[in-house]
């Protein structure tokens, strides 16, 4: 009974989500530029990695879809497929400081260590500048932005919304997807799909 209320209420938590604009993060048009800080005190640019297909992965370690994904080891096969690939895979915390998910730099850096997750870069955002720039809602929301800029996909990780690792290998995986295509120089057909996951805790 404890389980099946606990499920319900992930459930819940997975379509219950803020409805923020997504006007500035269309899919086919030009990817929002921002400048952000990296857990390790850089500062990157979007521009920066023109030429490159970048995905932008928003997370919180405390949340129970990130968890399903970080303790099954399929964000990080992703992370390292992409990677092979020439991908930049940036992650995105915009978890408010006092809000679940928040971390500094210097616990952001241990958490992919210890899971062993291989991001080029963790983009600190505690005011949620990026995140309300893109209009990301849930953790983990993702985004795609192909080599010339545009943005090619936005939405969920796969096709399951829920926090049980053993909905993976019968999901359809999005963003692997989106990633193939692009390579292959075809468009996306998924393009946009719903995000599910724990509303990303910005500051109230």
């Amino acid at each position: 009974m404890k389980m099946n209320l606990l499920r319900r209420s992930l459930i819940a938590a997975a379509v219950a989500m803020p409805a923020l604009a997504l006007a500035n993060a269309n899919v086919d048009a030009a990817a929002p530029a921002f400048s952000a800080t990296t857990a390790d005190g850089k500062t990157v640019n979007l521009a920066d990695y023109k030429g490159k297909t970048v995905v932008l992965e928003w997370t919180n370690h405390d949340c129970p879809y990130v968890k399903k994904h970080y303790g099954s080891g399929n964000m990080q096969t992703q992370q390292k497929a992409a990677a092979a690939q020439g991908v930049v895979w940036l992650q995105v915390i915009s978890s408010a400081p006092g809000q679940q998910g928040f971390v500094d730099g210097a616990a952001a850096q241990k958490l992919n260590t210890d899971r062993g997750a291989v991001p080029a870069a963790t983009l600190l955002d505690p005011k949620g500048e990026l995140g309300k720039l893109y209009g990301a809602q849930t953790t983990p929301h993702l985004y795609v932005v192909k080599a010339d800029g545009t943005l090619a996909y936005k939405g969920g990780i796969d096709s399951i919304a829920s926090a049980d690792k053993n909905d993976i290998a019968k999901a359809e995986p999005y963003v692997t997807q989106a990633l193939a295509a692009i390579a292959a120089g075809r468009k996306v057909e998924k393009a946009s799909t719903r995000p599910y996951g724990c509303s990303v805790k910005y500051a109230s």
